[in-house]
């Protein structure tokens, strides 16, 4: 039986007598009743072998999967082992580890070329803030708040926050006959 699966099991060519052994099976009708009975025999004895194997093999497979079960084994832990281990595998090659250094470098390139950019992006602003245009516009705005300061709260609010602009521009407001409704006192506007 041995001899008879390892002919079943060789991948090498079929030469010299193999060939003629196929040609003169093509041909039914050449065989004779003597050869004919032969290869049937043969055929149920390599069926029944087959059946056997897969008996075997099924038997073979419900005892593994018993003594998995004994050492605790399951499918979820061996998917956890196999990935571990692929994983392992992966990390170990020489193209993961030329891969990780070429992106790690490159990480840190790119951190480097954040950090320039920012540090430029600050540079142009405070240079734009000491620009002449922008001391030009931060004047008109300056004189624009005290003329309002003025105009609603009188001239003596000679500073203050912008909060307090606010507060006394709402109170100027609510005090004015044309400008709305009245606030009683003690009521705040709400905006």
């Amino acid at each position: 039986m041995e001899a008879q699966a390892r002919g079943l099991l060789e991948t090498e060519p079929l030469q010299g007598r193999d060939e003629d052994a196929i040609a003169s099976a093509d041909s039914p009708s050449m065989l004779s009743e003597e050869e004919k009975e032969e290869l049937k025999a043969e055929l149920v004895q390599l069926e029944d072998e087959i059946t056997t194997l897969r008996q075997v093999l099924s038997a073979k497979e419900r005892h593994l999967v018993d003594i998995k079960q004994k050492l605790g084994m399951n499918l979820m832990n061996e998917l956890k082992q196999n990935f571990s281990r692929g994983w392992h595998d992966v990390q170990t090659t020489t193209a993961y580890k030329k891969t990780h250094e070429t992106l790690s470098h490159a990480g840190q390139k790119a951190t480097a070329a954040f950090s320039n950019v920012g540090t430029a992006i600050s540079k142009k602003f405070g240079d734009m803030r000491n620009s002449p245009t922008f001391k030009s516009f931060e004047e008109r705005v300056e004189t624009t708040v005290t003329s309002l300061k003025t105009k609603v709260g009188g001239a003596n609010h000679g500073g203050g926050s912008f909060e307090e602009v606010l507060s006394s521009t709402a109170h100027a407001s609510a005090q004015s006959p044309a400008g709305g409704p009245r606030l009683a006192e003690g009521e705040e506007l709400q905006c």
